[in-house]
C-alpha cells in the first residue's frame, strides 16, 4: 500500500555525536519545500556548525500553498537557516485561497540557532500568512538571531505594497513536555487594505521593506548589547554632549553611521525586552537595509565568527 503524505511538510533533527560531531538524524521534506544541506564546517571558534537552505520550489509559494517545517536542536548543536532569494508570495486567485508558512523550533540547552531569510516579496493581490514559534530553555541557555522582514513587492513592475493581506507572527515560548510553554516574547504585523481613505502604499509613507531582527541568549549576548550601544548613541534632537572630549568620537562614528542610514531612507530602532533586544526598521529600498543590517552585523563580528561567511549570504 504507498503511503501518503501531506504537501509541504518538512523536518529537521540535529543531534551531537559523543565526539561532538553534529549531524542531521532526521531531514525529510516534501513538495513545494525544499531543502539542502551541505556538510557541516567548523566556525572560526571551532564549533561545529550546520547550514540548511529554506527553499521552495518556483522560488516561492503560489495561492493555497502551505508549508510547515518543524526543527528540533539537541542540546550543544548550531544551526544556520538561511535561502538563496527572496520568498515569492504569488497571487491568489480569490480571497478566500491564503498561502501558509509555519516554522515550529525547539532549541535545547546551549544550542544556537541563526535564522537570517531573505526577505518575503508579496506580490499583487496575494494573501499571506506565517507563524514561527521557537521554543527556549527555561534557563536562559538557548540562543537565537532572527530576522524577518518584508518587501513591497516588485518594483520593476510597478508594485508598490499592492498585495491584499500579508500577516506575521512571531513568538518565542518556553520549550516544556506540553509544549504550551510560557510566552516571553510576541511580536505581529498585519499588512492589508482597509477603506480608511488611504491605500497601503500611502500608509507605508514610501517604505520599500519592514523587519524586525530579534536577538537572544548567551551566543549573542555581545551582539545585543553593541546594537543598544548603537541605538543609544544616535543623534537625539535637543541632545547635548556633556563631555565632549571623551564623546567625540563616538559621536563622530554615530553621524556616520545616521548619514548612511539617511542616504539609504532608513528608519530604525530597538528595545531591550525580558532579556530580548528587538529591533524594528524600515527602508525606502531593500538594497538599503540589507547594506544597514549586514554593516551592524559584520562590525560587530559574532555571527561571522560563531557561524561561518555563509551565514551572512542574505545580507550581501
Amino acid at each position: 500500500m504507498a503511503s501518503v503524505t501531506t504537501p509541504g511538510i518538512g523536518e529537521i533533527y540535529l543531534t551531537l555525536l559523543f565526539d561532538k560531531k553534529q549531524v542531521l538524524s532526521t531531514f525529510t521534506y516534501e513538495y513545494p519545500l525544499k531543502l539542502i544541506a551541505p556538510d557541516t564546517h567548523k566556525s572560526a571558534t571551532g564549533k561545529h556548525v550546520t547550514v540548511v537552505y529554506l527553499l521552495s520550489y518556483g522560488g516561492g509559494l503560489v495561492g493555497g500553498d502551505k508549508i510547515s517545517l518543524k526543527m528540533r536542536l539537541d542540546d550543544h548543536t548550531r544551526l544556520a537557516l538561511l535561502t538563496q532569494g527572496s520568498t515569492k508570495i504569488f497571487k491568489s486567485p480569490d480571497a478566500a485561497t491564503v498561502s501558509h508558512q509555519v516554522l515550529d523550533v525547539k532549541i535545547g540547552k546551549g544550542a544556537s540557532l541563526c535564522y537570517l531569510p531573505d526577505p518575503t516579496q508579496p506580490f499583487k493581490a496575494s494573501i499571506y500568512e506565517q507563524r514561527q514559534t521557537f521554543y527556549i530553555d527555561p534557563a536562559g541557555s538557548s540562543s537565537l538571531l532572527m530576522l524577518d522582514w518584508v518587501s513591497g513587492g516588485r518594483r520593476a513592475c510597478g508594485e508598490s505594497w499592492t498585495l491584499s493581506s500579508w500577516k506575521g507572527c512571531n513568538e518565542v515560548r518556553q520549550l516544556d513536555e506540553s509544549l504550551q510553554g510560557r510566552l516571553l516574547l510576541r511580536d505581529a504585523v498585519m499588512l492589508h487594505e482597509e477603506d480608511l481613505g488611504a491605500d497601503l502604499a500611502q500608509k507605508t509613507h514610501n517604505m520599500g521593506v519592514f523587519g524586525t531582527l530579534i536577538v537572544y541568549g548567551p551566543t549573542f549576548h555581545e551582539l545585543g548589547d553593541f546594537i543598544m550601544q548603537e541605538f543609544g548613541a544616535q543623534p537625539r534632537i535637543g541632545a547635548k554632549a556633556w563631555d565632549h572630549g571623551r564623546a567625540q568620537t563616538a559621536v563622530e562614528t554615530a553621524a556616520r553611521s545616521k548619514q548612511a542610514a539617511v542616504d539609504d531612507g532608513l528608519l530604525w530602532t530597538a528595545a531591550n525586552v525580558r532579556g530580548f533586544v528587538v529591533v524594528k526598521f524600515g527602508s525606502t529600498e531593500v538594497d538599503g537595509a540589507r547594506r544597514w543590517l549586514g554593516s551592524l552585523l559584520r562590525r560587530q563580528g559574532t555571527v561571522e565568527t560563531e557561524f561561518g561567511h555563509r551565514s551572512l549570504l542574505c545580507l550581501r
